[in-house]
Formats: C-alpha cells, sequence, structure tokens
C-alpha cells in the first residue's frame, strides 16, 4: 500500500476519481501476497501491482468500472497450474482482488 501513496495524493490534488483494487486471498501459489495494491485513476493510470504482470489488464478494466458504477467488487482470477504454464503464466494458483472506489 505504501507504494501507491504518493500517486493517491497526487491524483486527489487534481480532483481525479480513483479505485484501489487490494489482494484479499491467494490460493495454490500466486506472484503477490494479500495485501498487495494497485490503484488506478478515472484516466487509467496504474500505481502498484497485484500480480506481477499476471492479470494487472483485467483488474484495470475492472477498476474503471468500479469508478463507472461507483459500487465495490470482490474479483477471482486464475487458472490451474497446468493452464497457467500452457500460457505463459508461471505463478498458476488463483486470486481475489477487492477493487473499491475511494471517497474523499
Amino acid at each position: 500500500m505504501k507504494e501507491v501513496l504518493g500517486d493517491i495524493e497526487r491524483w486527489r490534488r487534481a480532483g481525479r476519481r480513483v479505485a484501489l483494487a487490494r489482494v484479499v486471498d491467494v490460493i495454490g501459489s500466486g506472484p503477490r501476497d494479500p495485501g498487495a495494491t494497485m490503484a488506478v485513476n478515472e484516466d487509467g493510470e496504474v500505481a502498484g501491482s497485484v500480480s506481477g504482470g499476471c492479470v494487472e489488464g483485467a483488474v484495470l478494466t475492472e477498476a474503471l468500472g468500479v469508478l463507472e458504477a461507483g459500487e465495490p467488487r470482490l474479483c477471482t482470477f486464475g487458472y490451474s497450474d497446468e493452464e497457467a504454464f500452457s500460457v505463459g503464466l508461471t505463478c498458476g494458483g488463483t486470486i481475489r482482488v477487492f477493487v473499491e472506489p475511494l471517497d474523499w
């Protein structure tokens, strides 16, 4: 979380809306532990990471949807280990990410 605070504050000062995505559960192997955080502003700018790249694009899409709807959501991303390796992901497992709009 600390790694995104500066960006969040800068976006807040500029009047941008921000969604916060946090890993809340990892089942099997995962790239980042619970607590890993990514912030996304309404312009699609990103700070931080929830997966080191595996699902960042999907989380970005979910975060923009949360900003549009104004409602938080719990998202699940994952593959079995066999499927993960076949598409080039080495982490396998499943991560659950809670995405919520920040309210100033």
